[in-house]
């Protein structure tokens, strides 16, 4: 990708550097507030400092009511298209606006109010949506839990933020089956010492779920009602430090960490993003291809787009199956997609069953103009793929649950910067990125270290966790003292670009040498016979560690596995070089991941290393971790 010229990037990111304060101040006047900020960051409140703590809004009013009223009304807001119950829909910021305000007057009737926490348990369907907008509309706190979640996790979540109300469907449909919700809710229920006091549930045809009488209110049955006698609840005036959601990190073992995010400084960064990180303008169709349990679904299918007055695609299907490897393309043309975010795995997915990318002649992408990635590495040799396939630039950028939007990435709303394979490129502003050494010292340029970010973290990132301010602290701020640590390791090159290799658990230690897997795993995906492949640190007994990976090939490789096998050890040697000891490839079916498309590289570890382990709660397939024993034990290992 050529450089363009005209980036401001390094204008606005100085601009910020100089005068962080100056810098929110102006973004905060993209919201409509109740009362504006005079108070940009305070750094006596709370665990690290608050921004915006004198400042009154409402975020539901900022992503429709303001859009509604102000000559949006009829553009459309949210695009629903469903190709595994075979439906489109689409509302306008005017229906959004009312089918909300509605289902707030149903919730508020039922008791829910300012600071009551409600737990959002559901498909990739409108009603999601609403249902967060609703609660956002009364100052209820939502805690969306992904639709289909073990009743275990469900009931610690349960236990955590202590709901009044959980809002659920009967069921969720995947590509080859329904699942029932209702009855994995009400196990939680039942296992949680907490009890809400009511649930509505959304009945889908598919799969219509039995109701507990006294305690189960029927979804659709309590809205027409509501429209009946025509009530409908207005925006509620919150802080701006008043808490807009609960949202559970995944992967967690034990009490899970609830991220708390507040309405402010959410707007203020993610409306911030929309134009200068993902390039969008109001009134464009952008689609972040995740789901509503994630924080992408968070902050880029439902409060993101909405509160830039863009439009936003709500997507219930998967990039294969649904029903073939064009599904993204056929939405990209159908709805005039122009950006599209989604995970790496989605795109290494749809290469697997189409490397040679020809569905893709067969639709329409001439308006497409970006391509986004994250939610875990993204390998060079699948964005170069999908550069060649796509023709249009294809960004990969980093964040987390706990930052709730980009800290590095590349701001093609600013002008792009020259894309460098494998890294996400550069920090945003309000994120100072540093690499750093066990005692917290920078290291030199290139070197590997734990990557931090300075303190104060900017709006939008989490203030603290849930009800517990001392386990913030612990898990995030005390191990290197002025910086937020995020659990990646990685470097930073000579031109600012950040580089992350992995989750600081993946650096492993080979005979005293720090190997990153992120860079093996680089070396055997190049291979042209791999379509996937983690690996991992196992323990030995020589050498403290030795890597192992685990590659899945494509589809039409006739060459026998050990072939395939013995390339790839000769691949890792020559790239590499014999310091990476790497001797172990395993040609394996398909790869254990959680449900958002993860690779669960530490419960491989785990059964590879015979540590005891559990069964992950967020994990897709639970079959796949028996494919992964077996493997193993065919070796000896």
């Amino acid at each position: 990708m050529g450089q363009d010229m005209t980036t401001r990037y390094h204008e606005v990111y100085a601009g910020w550097k100089n005068d962080p304060e100056g810098f929110w101040r102006e973004a905060a006047k993209a919201i409509d507030w109740v009362k504006p900020p005079d108070v940009i960051f305070d750094a006596d409140l709370g665990v690290y400092g608050r921004w915006f703590p004198d400042a009154t809004c409402n975020t539901c009013f900022n992503a429709l009511d303001r859009h509604a009223d102000g000559g949006r009304g009829e553009q459309p807001a949210l695009i629903y298209d469903s190709p595994v119950t075979n439906s489109v829909q689409v509302f306008t910021y005017a229906q959004m606006r009312d089918e909300v305000a509605t289902l707030a007057a149903v919730i508020a009737g039922m008791g829910i109010g300012k600071g009551d926490r409600v737990i959002i348990y559901m498909p990739m369907v409108p009603e999601a949506a609403f249902a967060m907008l609703a609660c956002a509309r009364l100052g209820a706190i939502h805690s969306v839990v992904f639709g289909g979640f073990a009743p275990k996790e469900l009931a610690t979540r349960i236990d955590d933020c202590q709901p009044k109300l959980v809002m659920a469907a009967s069921c969720g449909i995947e590509t080859t089956r329904v699942i029932a919700y209702k009855p994995l809710l009400d196990e939680a229920i039942e296992i949680a010492k907490h009890k809400p006091e009511a649930c509505l549930i959304l009945q889908r045809p598919q799969g219509v779920a039995s109701m507990v009488a006294g305690r189960d209110h029927d979804w659709a049955e309590s809205v027409a009602a509501a429209k009946a006698k025509g009530v409908s609840a207005a925006c509620v005036t919150l802080a701006a430090t008043d808490p807009l959601y609960i949202l559970y990190t995944s992967g967690t073992t034990g009490v899970p960490k609830g991220v708390v995010r507040d309405h402010g400084g959410h707007m203020v960064a993610l409306r911030w993003s929309m134009a200068n990180h993902f390039g969008i303008a109001p009134g464009e169709v952008f689609w972040a291809a995740s789901d509503v349990g994630w924080v992408v679904g968070h902050s880029y299918i439902v409060y993101g787009p909405l509160i830039h007055g863009a439009t936003a695609v709500l997507y219930e299907g998967k990039p294969v199956g649904t029903p073939d490897a064009g599904a993204y393309w056929r939405v990209i043309e159908q709805h005039k997609v122009v950006t599209l975010f989604t995970a790496p795995t989605a795109f290494r997915a749809i290469r697997k069953e189409d490397p040679a990318a020809k569905l893709l002649p067969k639709y329409d992408l001439s308006q497409f103009r970006a391509l986004f990635l994250a939610g875990e590495r993204a390998d060079p040799d699948t964005l170069v793929w999908a550069e060649q396939s796509l023709k249009v630039p294809v960004i990969d950028h980093w964040w987390q649950t706990e930052t709730g939007w980009p800290m590095v990435g590349n701001p093609i709303g600013l002008g792009l910067l020259p894309i460098k394979h494998g890294s996400p490129s550069v920090p945003m502003p309000g994120f100072a990125i540093a690499a750093v050494d066990e005692a917290g010292h920078e290291v030199k340029v290139g070197a590997m270290g734990s990557i931090v970010a300075k303190m104060p973290l900017p709006p939008g990132a989490l203030p603290t966790l849930w009800q517990n301010d001392e386990r913030f602290k612990e898990s995030y701020l005390s191990e290197f003292p002025g910086y937020y640590k995020t659990a990646d390791a990685g470097f930073i090159d000579a031109d600012g670009y950040v580089y992350i290799m992995g989750r600081t658990d993946d650096i492993i230690n080979v005979a005293g040498h720090r190997l990153s897997t992120g860079g093996m795993e680089e070396v055997l995906a190049s291979h042209p016979d791999v379509a996937e492949c983690a690996v991992v640190g196992i323990k030995d007994a020589l050498k403290g560690e030795q890597p192992c990976g685990f590659v899945v090939l494509k589809f039409g490789v006739n060459k026998p596995t050990e072939q395939v096998e013995r390339e790839l050890v000769a691949l890792v040697r020559e790239k590499i070089g014999p310091v990476a000891s790497f001797k172990l490839a395993f040609v394996i079916q398909r790869l254990p991941k959680t449900r958002s498309g993860k690779i669960l590289r530490s419960t491989i570890k785990k059964i590879a290393d015979h540590d005891a382990w559990i069964m992950p709660a967020t994990i897709d397939d639970p079959a796949i971790l028996g494919e992964i024993e077996a493997a193993l034990r065919g070796r000896g290992i």
